[in-house]
């Protein structure tokens, strides 16, 4: 309970950091369309984790038996409930991705400190070609 609690106040101080009115995803219609389509696939995502956040409700075997002819049908089906506890589903990364991935982030990182060089050095640029300014009044 406490954590439906809490996903629903992360969600509202996200909605609340975009502006999601703002001029800039209104601007094309492409990007519009795209803004709306992942608005409503994170609304849908978000519906659904909290659908499937709590326990399922257990399986109401009584009404199952009134509701159907074959009773053995339905007892056999209550004893293979009861007695099935299949083991919980664990994904292992393996260490040959982490390494992968790893490599990928320092590449990316590399990346962008070389941009980051690229952007201070046409700032300087454009400070310089402000200051050296040509005019019609300049002769060479």
């Amino acid at each position: 309970m406490a954590s439906r609690a809490a996903n629903s106040v992360v969600r509202r101080l996200a909605h609340r950091n975009i502006d999601w009115s703002s001029p800039l995803f209104k601007g094309d219609p492409e990007l519009a369309a795209a803004v709306s389509s992942f608005r409503g696939w994170a609304a849908n995502a978000q519906a659904m984790a909290e659908q499937y956040n709590a326990a399922p409700t257990p399986v109401d075997f009584a009404k199952a038996k009134s509701a159907v002819r074959d009773q053995s049908l339905v007892d056999s089906l209550e004893a293979l409930y009861k007695n099935n506890t299949p083991p919980a589903e664990t994904y292992e990364w393996s260490a040959e991705a982490q390494a992968d991935k790893a490599t990928q982030i320092e590449d990316a990182k590399g990346r962008l400190a070389f941009t980051q060089e690229m952007i201070e050095d046409t700032e300087k640029e454009i400070v310089f070609m402000k200051n050296n300014r040509l005019n019609r009044e300049m002769s060479v």
